[in-house]
């Protein structure tokens, strides 16, 4: 009998593909954003979604609805919203930040009081760990009989083709958990997207969304050097004027290079402006597809129709790389396969 899970926070679905590949029957999932909620539905058919703040919802109520017991689901996972914890937005730790999505994770927390799951998996941004709410989870957890274990870990080195550095917690029911199996080597760059047909012709609404840049940016594109060169390889005369008087963001106009992972696939990941995001070798972005394959997400993602360039980089950068999860997600099975559920006092 397949185990079951319940994806929070689900976003356009990242976490619900890992949970679906590593073998779990996800049942169900939440999401309040209505554009991430249709692309969730698009992409996951027959999973129950509710689209509503997580706050509004009350245990026993939906697992009413899911025909679920007190400890009946095996795994309950989710990634509360992090931008109250990025460290870009706090300006790299120095300044407070009071977004009222800070306290979603005691929300999380709520849940796993009621549904009692067998298994907790909950992903982050690193700063989390460092913050008073995170400590307050975890002796949450530990009050409820979960044996609890958190790392930093970087998905390249789980089978994701793109440095990804995360905060991974794992917590099993009266014994402990796990984390996935790192990969024997890091997936590429070429290896995600050197094979894909022409952008602009290929049929694929996500690698054929036009770029709109003007001849002075395509020129100055077209001479950042191929596969892995950056704006600081040009002559100063070539150098835009804002690159001249600052010396940070130096990403910025660079050039993935074909045989190294990418850098992390963010909201930004459709304007060069935002991080290395120029192809290796063709004199453009890379497209939303390529985005989504660095991601690991399927060939087979898609987005709604009308859905903006924006809007879909910004679902295929907050979303969880799928094996990823796949991996950790995986060792979570194999345990509750083989420890069964534990006697609950």
């Amino acid at each position: 009998m397949s185990k079951t899970a319940v994806d929070l926070f689900s976003g356009c679905g990242g976490m619900t593909y890992g949970l679906r590949q590593a073998g779990f029957h996800v049942l169900a999932a939440l999401e309040v954003d209505p554009v991430a909620a249709a692309t969730y539905r698009l992409n996951h058919r027959g999973i129950r979604l509710k689209e509503v703040d997580i706050r509004t919802v009350g245990a026993r109520a939906w697992m009413k609805e899911l025909n679920l017991r007190p400890g009946d689901l095996d795994l309950l996972a989710g990634c509360p919203p992090c931008q109250g914890f990025s460290r870009l937005r706090t300006m790299n730790g120095s300044r407070s930040n009071r977004d009222s999505r800070n306290r979603l994770l005691m929300e999380m927390a709520r849940l796993i009081q009621g549904f009692q799951p067998n298994a907790v998996l909950m992903e982050n941004v690193p700063a989390l760990g460092d913050k008073p709410v995170f400590g307050e989870f975890i002796r949450f957890l530990r009050r409820e009989g979960y044996v609890v274990a958190w790392d930093i870990l970087d998905a390249s080195k789980f089978g994701v083709p793109q440095r990804r550095r995360r905060l991974v917690l794992v917590a099993g029911h009266g014994g402990p958990l796990s984390f996935g199996m790192e990969s024997t080597g890091p997936r590429t760059v070429r290896t995600a997207i050197g094979g894909l047909k022409p952008a602009g012709a290929s049929g694929d609404p996500l690698h054929d969304m036009p770029e709109k840049r003007t001849q002075l940016m395509k020129a100055w594109i077209a001479a950042v050097p191929k596969d892995g060169g950056s704006r600081r390889d040009l002559d100063e005369k070539m150098q835009r004027p804002c690159h001249r008087r600052l010396d940070g963001f130096k990403d910025v106009y660079g050039r993935m290079a074909w045989d190294k992972v990418a850098p992390t696939i963010t909201g930004g990941c459709f304007n060069p402006s935002k991080g290395r995001f120029l192809h290796p070798e063709e004199n453009r972005n890379i497209t939303l597809r390529e985005a989504a394959l660095l991601q690991s997400l399927p060939k087979s993602f898609r987005l709604p129709h009308g859905t903006t360039k924006t809007a879909g980089a910004l679902m295929i950068g907050n979303a969880l790389p799928p094996e990823f999860v796949r991996r950790h997600a995986a060792a979570i099975l194999r345990a509750l396969e083989r420890d069964g559920v534990k006697e609950r006092t």
